[in-house]
């Protein structure tokens, strides 16, 4: 009874049951937990997958932060939240898009939310999350691997060169795509996306009753995802992202996993406005800039 209570509660598979009754102090094997869930018509046939691609190197990547894979989920989707979730988010008038950076090593996640989906907040939030690496003393030339979308400069290969050049090349930032249509190059951000919906948005979504409300609970969905809670992915070994982050080496502040879940509707124009095309970027002067950007906030202190 307990093993269904608790599948109730989390939605959760066999392995991360496993996990989360354990830590109750009920050691219950993986494939016993599967037998019960079936018994009790708990374990649905999934859909067969669709072919993946993989990309090689991004399997192989060892060091944190080098390769960050980067998309935008639109959350007011009928189909992943069910009618009653999508009709609430949509009254209530609740930030529609998420920003997802995810680490190809450690899975640590940033996360930022847009009323709307534009290059100028996705532009944004790349030199949000790399200003917020610099101040944690993370010195790695940061690469983004994105799709097609225009939001992140669509497939003109000269206009992708000149964004990176403008905005992320003077905080060592590079700006990539994945082939087209293979978005199994972008699988562990993409998996992620399925836990927000799983996880967070279908059992705490009527919770949210404006955007003050959304943020605070994304920020608490933030702090569990990279803190506590255990992955099961290749080379995670049922770590959280910032135990496996200090486990390769970091040394840096904790609060690296704690990047707040700002709206960019809100501050992107101006914050693209402060670089200067024309006079060239100096990386000094927008190092300070942003790290006076988020002390202004009380978002690092």
């Amino acid at each position: 009874m307990l093993i269904i209570q608790a599948r109730q509660a989390t939605s959760y598979g066999r392995d991360r049951l496993a996990i989360y009754l354990e830590r109750m102090g009920l050691s219950i094997s993986p494939y016993t937990i599967r037998h019960i869930l079936r018994r009790h018509g708990l374990i649905k046939k999934r859909k067969p997958r669709k072919h993946l691609y993989p990309a090689f190197w991004a399997w192989d990547v060892e060091e944190p932060f080098s390769l960050i894979q980067t998309d935008v989920k639109d959350v007011l989707d009928k189909q992943a939240l069910g009618p009653s979730l999508w009709d609430h988010l949509r009254k209530q008038k609740l930030p529609r898009y998420q920003w997802t950076c995810c680490d190809g090593r450690t899975r640590l996640r940033f996360l930022a939310y847009s009323h709307h989906i534009n290059r100028t907040n996705g532009l944004a939030f790349l030199i949000l999350v790399l200003i917020w690496l610099r101040a944690c003393g993370v010195k790695t030339t940061v690469t983004f691997q994105t799709d097609w979308g225009q939001e992140f400069g669509g497939d003109n290969p000269n206009q992708i060169a000149s964004l990176e050049e403008r905005f992320l090349r003077p905080l060592k930032g590079q700006l990539k795509r994945y082939p087209p249509g293979r978005k199994g190059y972008n699988g562990r951000v993409e998996r992620s996306l399925r836990a927000d919906d799983e996880e967070f948005y279908r059992p705490y979504l009527l919770q949210m009753e404006n955007e003050g409300d959304f943020l605070n609970m994304v920020a608490r969905w933030v702090y569990f995802y990279n803190v506590l809670r255990p992955h099961l992915g290749a080379g995670m070994e049922k770590r959280t992202p910032l135990e496996i982050l200090r486990h390769l080496g970091y040394n840096g502040p904790d609060w690296i996993a704690l990047f707040p879940p700002l709206l960019l509707d809100t501050i992107s124009v101006d914050l693209l406005l402060s670089f200067d095309p024309e006079g060239g970027n100096d990386l000094l002067a927008e190092y300070t800039f942003y790290l006076t950007f988020f002390k202004f906030y009380g978002i690092i202190y």
